[in-house]
């Protein structure tokens, strides 16, 4: 079941959420299962306070100590163990953290469009028209991850495209279960929009970059699995995605995900884009049609364990 954190502290103080605690069967230490008990107790009174908390813990800490100084006199595990438990260690954190997704994204989207870029003259020449509003555009952007421990959220702001005075192109990717969706994507996909110009409309570059984009980062992260042999099967990052497109005066939308763009005409929001989430009757009806699960949990309508199965490529599924 997933939950906001809003809904998850609602659950747990009024609701009577409680966790499923582990068994002695786990392999943690009996004191360490007391202690966890104690603080769930369904009665606050009988809940140890923070002190006796830290006070507890530090007992346990050194009868930890004290059983690992035991442990080692008794046995001393072959080196060549401890270097491959190491080794694995390492793997999986270099797996995990230290692949540099904004360079994959840019390296992966150059490569499959040759580095080729004719301009963008089909899309300025469908618009040519001398009578038409000259728009003066100015930008900006502010990014916090709030509470969060890290910045998952990524976004591009690239007036006057390839110096082309009268295209822009901006995004913003919010990133799930990590920042590799997003900062493959805020890489990737505009690069693969600037090498579409020439080949379709504003409208069709956008579907395509953004499918592009999705394949791309699912195929980069398929290799790192395959070539690192690591397997973590509860790893799944993604992102919602949400870019718009200026060609002259034309303006041009596209997202995928839980996201949405707006536009301010007199001071009045207008909603350019629909949020896909399983709220809405047409994407649940989509969801599961393309096979996967919809379920109400809590309060709203969640995307089950079948649909979260790959990264950016289930932007379409995920919500």
């Amino acid at each position: 079941m997933n939950y906001t954190e809003q809904q998850l502290t609602s659950a747990v103080s009024s609701g009577g959420l409680r966790p499923v605690l582990a068994g002695i069967e786990s392999g943690v230490p009996a004191s360490m299962l007391s202690l966890i008990q104690k603080c769930w107790d369904a009665n606050p009174q009988n809940r140890p306070s923070f002190n006796d908390i830290v006070l507890e813990l530090d007992d346990m800490l050194q009868q930890r100590k004290k059983m690992e100084k035991e442990d080692l006199s008794l046995h001393q595990p072959p080196i060549s163990h401890v270097h491959q438990v190491m080794d694995d260690v390492n793997n999986l954190h270099t797996y995990q953290e230290k692949i540099n997704w904004s360079t994959q994204g840019e390296c992966v989207s150059k490569g499959a469009s040759f580095g080729v870029h004719s301009g963008f003259r089909m899309w300025l020449d469908g618009f040519d028209d001398p009578l038409a509003y000259h728009l003066v555009l100015s930008w900006g952007s502010f990014a916090t991850c709030g509470r969060r421990e890290s910045m998952e959220d990524m976004h591009f702001l690239m007036p006057f495209l390839c110096n082309e005075k009268d295209v822009h192109a901006f995004g913003i990717f919010d990133g799930h279960r990590g920042a590799a969706a997003a900062e493959f994507s805020v890489q990737a996909l505009p690069e693969f929009l600037k090498a579409l110009g020439s080949m379709c409309s504003p409208a069709d570059a956008l579907v395509e970059a953004f499918v592009r984009t999705d394949v791309a980062f699912r195929d980069e992260l398929d290799s790192h699995r395959k070539s690192r042999r690591v397997i973590q099967k509860d790893w799944h990052p993604g992102c919602t995605a949400a870019v718009a497109l200026i060609v002259k005066n034309k303006l041009f939308v596209a997202n995928a995900g839980d996201c949405r763009t707006i536009l301010c005409r007199r001071g009045c929001p207008v909603a350019l884009s629909r949020d896909h989430v399983a709220s809405c009757p047409e994407e649940r009806n989509r969801v599961v049609s393309a096979g996967g699960e919809v379920k109400w949990q809590v309060d709203t309508w969640r995307v089950g364990r079948a649909a979260l199965q790959v990264c950016l490529s289930v932007i379409f599924f995920r919500f």
